[in-house]
């Protein structure tokens, strides 16, 4: 490694943490307090995205622009983890997904798969019903991006070589889910935003979104025919594996790459 770019390396993996502010609930989901703030939603540097893409295609990138300044105004508490087995089996009493996840010896901290946007509104539901102290929801788009892009505007928050010690992606996963947590955390203290699992925000989809949207805690269409889902999963490649990339599908759909996190707001 040139001597360079190994004083940049460093310096970016350096760089110090938000101050932690946890909330836990009865179940035991740990949430991380994040700060109000703004940052840039969307991917301004589109060559270099195109470069890493196996077919390079540019108007498959346009629900990424214009990159644009948002301001998120209101703190909030981000699941430290994606919402995992066990959770969700104390909360709902099923197993959804493939029986081979239940029974492996690390189930319980396994993120929970084949959820679709109804199923996570559910969980959100029960939740609310059973905790008296909590208000619980799923992320909005802008939410979800400005806790992944973890305070920097590049591609990815961290150098590509240094990306499988953050992110469970094919290149690392043997193309199966892993453990929450068994990645390093971003700044703020939260694992898993990039890779293990794709993961279901509340926000409606709309190709056009971010040349619509306001600046100010933006939201998508509420009547869209699909909801967004953001992050990539263990299954995809790198070039999916960064925090502007949006994807989308009907909120039924369930897939053995798709699960959520939740949000928690103390009441």
């Amino acid at each position: 490694m040139k001597p360079a770019y190994a004083f940049l390396l460093a310096l970016l993996l350096a760089a110090p943490t938000y101050a932690r502010d946890t909330l836990q609930n009865d179940l035991g989901m740990r949430f991380v307090h994040i700060p109000a703030g703004e940052f840039v939603m969307g991917t301004e540097d589109i060559a270099a995205a195109l470069q890493e893409m196996p077919e390079p295609e540019p108007t498959g990138l346009v629900e990424e622009t214009p990159a644009h300044t948002v301001v998120i105004t209101k703190p909030f508490y981000l699941g430290e983890t994606e919402v995992t087995q066990s959770q969700w089996l104390k909360v709902m009493e099923n197993r959804p997904g493939p029986e081979a996840l239940w029974k492996r010896d690390d189930w319980a901290t396994l993120p929970v798969v084949s959820i679709s946007w109804f199923m996570a509104k559910r969980f959100v539901e029960e939740l609310n019903k059973s905790d008296t102290h909590n208000h619980y929801r799923l992320p909005t788009e802008a939410e979800w991006e400005y806790v992944a892009k973890d305070g920097r505007n590049a591609l990815r928050p961290v150098p590509i070589e240094a990306l499988g010690d953050y992110a469970w992606f094919i290149n690392n996963s043997g193309d199966m889910p892993h453990p929450v947590a068994t990645r390093k955390a971003n700044r703020f203290g939260v694992y898993d935003m990039l890779g293990n699992v794709w993961e279901w925000v509340e926000d409606g989809y709309a190709r056009d979104t971010y040349r619509k949207a306001k600046r100010v805690d933006p939201t998508g269409p509420v009547n869209a025919a699909a909801k967004v889902r953001r992050g990539g999963s263990y299954h995809c490649p790198l070039h999916l594996i960064r925090p502007g990339y949006r994807s989308a599908n009907p909120p039924g759909t369930r897939y053995e790459v798709l699960g959520f996190r939740v949000v928690a707001q103390p009441r």
